[in-house]
């Protein structure tokens, strides 16, 4: 069983009260990073409906954005999960209305997830399968399996995601999730592995917890594209220090022979 810790941290940033993990590493995937503010002295209206801000006429950060708005289209507060807010914060209409959206996840298909569900699991191109709870975890960051035997899964490890269906519902309505086929890198290792899950008895509860994966996929693309950006961040960083360091050293030198 992963030894992640679970403890928690309020800080307070400029958008408001939020309660995130302690080691920073151990973010949920499903979180999203504070955006950058438009600094007020770039956005001189309203960047939803023009309005030329003054002394009355108050400019507002959309906390989900960071875009500038008036109060009249950034009045909304909206409870804001995925950036771990305590309370619910301001957003513009655009946005409000995504996190509106999203709330449904964590009300109903995060609750699923963490409750489990039974598969039959089979893993890489083994022809032994084992049935299995699978469960994801309470700091949302992997997904335990157990059995006779157990093992995890890291979600950020995961490359790909396909679910199975077994053709059509009962009614002859939309086909059903009847299993799931994973593609991950186990840790320490750069070989990707397969794992396949198919619904075991309680078939209703599999395809429920089915459905709210597939609702995950979208998380991990945005988690994804939140590591890159930082990895890209970073190098530029390294890259700009570096340059820094030349230049001084370059001065230096040029000194000594002055």
């Amino acid at each position: 069983m992963s030894s992640v810790p679970d403890g928690k941290k309020l800080v307070r940033s400029p958008s408001g009260l939020r309660m995130l993990p302690e080691n920073g590493a151990f973010n949920s995937p499903f979180s999203l990073d504070e955006p950058q503010w438009v600094p007020d002295k770039e956005c001189p209206r309203c960047m939803q409906c023009d309005t030329k801000f003054d002394f009355i006429r108050r400019k507002h950060h959309c906390r989900r954005c960071g875009r500038c708005f008036c109060d009249k289209c950034c009045s909304k507060k909206v409870a804001l999960p995925r950036m771990c807010f305590v309370d619910p914060v301001r957003q513009c209409a655009e946005c409000s209305l995504v996190s509106q959206k999203e709330m449904e996840f964590y009300d109903k298909q995060l609750k699923v997830l963490l409750a489990g569900g039974t598969f039959v699991v089979t893993l890489g191109s083994s022809e032994k399968s084992e049935t299995m709870t699978c469960r994801l975890s309470n700091n949302h960051r992997y997904l335990f399996l157990d059995g006779e035997s157990h093992f995890e899964v890291e979600l950020s490890r995961i490359s790909s995601m396909q679910i199975l269906t077994d053709g059509t519902s009962p009614g002859g309505g939309t086909s059903r999730a009847s299993g799931m086929l994973l593609h991950y890198k186990p840790m320490g290792s750069q070989d990707a592995q397969q794992l396949r899950m198919e619904a075991a008895d309680d078939k209703k509860v599999a395809s429920l917890w089915l459905a709210a994966m597939h609702k995950v996929q979208h998380c991990l693309s945005v988690y994804h594209a939140q590591l890159k950006k930082r990895k890209y961040s970073c190098s530029l960083e390294t890259l700009v220090q570096r340059e820094h360091n030349f230049l001084l050293e370059a001065l230096h030198k040029i000194r000594r022979f002055l």
